[in-house]
């Protein structure tokens, strides 16, 4: 059920529902991410192709786009995502790998929900929360049961109405290092997912 808001809203949300495909990603879609990226983050944050393209080989099955008919060849949002030890952080605009996965630390896995990104033409109609249930519909079937991410750009309250939290502060302390590629503001947040 929509909450209500007008009949205007309605209108865009449905018309967003049903605009934007999505679809599982692909290695052909890494330009158009790029470009997406570049319309939504500060310099800072901005990640290469080749990192990018690590993230998708490491976890194809839950990195998601949604396509702009009305432009073809372009993207209205992307989620990269994939499974990573609980005990660290991967790192930003590094190449990672299972070598570097096993290699960061024997630890259980956690789904880390590392970059997502909506286009303006993609934004007010519920785009991000389709990209985060594909991509966590296949995390769960993964087998894997807890979440983490970086929220940046003032993005947690965002995440919160996902179920979203702060990880305590001594947890936060010994990333600390790792946040601060991040930026300043960025929080190191967490949640158990149902299943």
């Amino acid at each position: 059920m929509l909450p209500h808001r007008g009949p205007a809203w309605a209108a865009g949300y449905n018309r967003a529902m049903t605009m934007f495909p999505l679809r599982p990603m692909a290695a052909a879609d890494l330009p158009a991410v790029l470009a997406v990226q570049a319309a939504c983050y500060t310099e800072v944050l901005l990640e290469s192709r080749d990192a990018l393209a690590s993230r998708l080989a490491l976890s194809p099955t839950t990195c998601w786009v949604a396509d702009d008919p009305r432009q073809p060849g372009t993207l209205a949002a992307y989620l990269f995502t994939h499974a990573w030890p609980e005990t660290s952080l991967p790192p930003l605009d590094g190449l990672l790998d299972d070598g570097s996965r096993q290699a960061a630390a024997p630890a259980p896995l956690t789904w880390f929900v590392h970059d997502m990104a909506v286009a303006p033409t993609g934004r007010g109609g519920g785009l991000a929360a389709r990209l985060y249930a594909a991509a966590q519909a296949a995390a769960l079937a993964a087998g894997l049961k807890h979440s983490r991410l970086i929220a940046v750009q003032s993005a947690a309250p965002w995440w919160r109405r996902l179920g979203y939290a702060p990880v305590a502060a001594e947890t936060a302390a010994r990333h600390a290092g790792e946040l601060a590629d991040y930026g300043a503001a960025a929080i190191l947040m967490e949640r158990t997912l149902a299943g």
